[in-house]
């Protein structure tokens, strides 16, 4: 009787959970050949192997992002696979969410040729937090410095793919990478919206890879 009810309590915890939360998969590959996709300042292509099915951006002046269609976005976390490069001050990447348009959201996004950079204050600068228009990189490095910005322990390799989970609840982000349980990144939201839909952010004079993309948002 005893195992029974405790069976009987990890199936209601199991059912609990999952009808807390959401789990979406996307295919970038898929979203970009059916032009399912907002492109703001990029050209995109469909990016296509056995391991990563997403897109690649060109590189351009200012930022560039894509946003999903229909993909409304408040609290959960979004996990996705990058690939940028180890060239200076050619590759920032990453995710924007709580998006109003193309100039007023928030993003969390790395830097990977500061991942293993011999200057110590650049390898402080390998993954970032904005909150766009007003709490741009420059401010917050003015203001708060090495608030919004952080070293990554043990970095990925700047030229590969590596793996990053951002959580989002209703007052912080928390920035994981590659299999690492310890966050590279914990900081205050400082938009004032709560809600808004989600992109894939490049950097002034960035390109990227994208694939692999899922989005689990809470219910509550």
């Amino acid at each position: 009787m005893g195992k029974k009810i405790l069976l009987f309590f990890v199936l209601l915890l199991t059912i609990e959970t999952s009808s807390a939360q959401k789990v979406k998969k996307i295919n970038l590959h898929t979203e970009i050949n059916k032009n399912r996709l907002h492109i703001a300042n990029r050209i995109a292509s469909p990016l296509n192997d056995e391991k990563y099915q997403g897109l690649e951006l060109n590189e351009r002046q200012g930022e560039g992002i894509v946003w999903l269609q229909n993909q409304n976005f408040s609290k959960g976390s979004i996990e996705i696979d990058l690939k940028g490069q180890d060239v200076f001050q050619k590759s920032f990447l990453g995710i924007a969410f709580h998006g109003q348009n193309d100039s007023i959201y928030e993003a969390v996004y790395f830097r990977p040729f500061n991942f293993y950079a011999q200057d110590s204050v650049r390898r402080i600068h390998a993954v970032q937090y904005i909150a766009h228009p007003k709490f741009t990189w420059e401010k917050l490095r003015k203001e708060r410095n090495a608030e919004f910005e952080k070293v990554i322990p043990n970095a990925p390799d700047p030229n590969g793919w590596f793996h990053a989970r951002i959580e989002i609840s209703a007052t912080e982000v928390t920035v994981f990478v590659e299999k690492n349980p310890n966050p590279v990144l914990k900081v205050k939201l400082w938009s004032s919206f709560s809600d808004g839909k989600i992109g894939l952010f490049v950097g002034d004079n960035s390109g990227g890879k994208f694939a692999n993309l899922k989005i689990i948002r809470f219910k509550s």
